[in-house]
């Protein structure tokens, strides 16, 4: 029974862990931003692939829109190749901290 109590106990500090992990760190995502900055940091950029479509600048957006629109893509449930590619390459705390940086942004 002790050793029972003792693996739940581990068990409920390791998910604690891991929660704490998925806050967002603005810092971090602030060194994770390449990817996105090419595209999202440029006032009135336009993509053409997969068409022609004007790209958003995502500076000041809100962590939990941003946090769920690269889940979306991550998923498929938002069709865009290229963001779906990107997306898909980021882990849960790249996505937390992407949105962490960009909501601190103007």
């Amino acid at each position: 029974m002790k050793k029972f109590l003792a693996l739940l106990a581990l068990a409920s500090v390791t998910q604690a862990c891991i929660a704490a992990d998925a806050a967002g760190n603005a810092q971090a995502g602030a060194n994770k931003n390449s990817m996105c900055i090419g595209c999202h940091a440029i006032p009135g950029y336009k993509a053409s692939f997969p068409e022609v479509f004007q790209v958003p600048v995502i500076g000041g957006q809100s962590a939990k829109y941003i946090e769920a629109a690269l889940n979306a893509y991550k998923k498929g449930d938002r069709k865009n190749p290229s963001m779906r590619g990107i997306a898909a390459s980021l882990s849960d705390q790249d996505i937390a901290d992407l949105a962490a940086y960009y909501a601190t942004q103007k």
